[in-house]
């Protein structure tokens, strides 16, 4: 099989499963982070940080990013964005 790797469709799936990976950890640690915006960064006072925090676990998110998407919501962050809830 000339030109047929097995590390190229090994790479293929990794990507694509890294990006599928990348974006639902993005999504948890913005619920994170307007979870502390909103009611502090206590997860036995915040239900919905409490929530965020037990979905991240189950979707192997490691705890070194929850703790740092923590921190971003209590205010030590250096971008300086603002999330908010919108309804539509």
């Amino acid at each position: 099989m000339a030109g047929h790797s097995k590390w190229s469709q090994i790479k293929r799936q990794k990507a694509a499963n890294d990006h599928k990976k990348g974006q639902i950890f993005s999504k948890l640690a913005r619920e994170i982070y307007v979870a502390v915006r909103e009611s502090g960064p206590s997860p036995d006072l915040n239900v919905r940080l409490r929530f965020a925090m037990e979905r991240a676990k189950r979707e192997g998110m490691s705890g070194d990013t929850v703790e740092r998407a923590i921190a971003k919501g209590n205010g030590a962050s250096a971008d300086g964005l603002d999330y908010q809830t919108v309804f539509y």
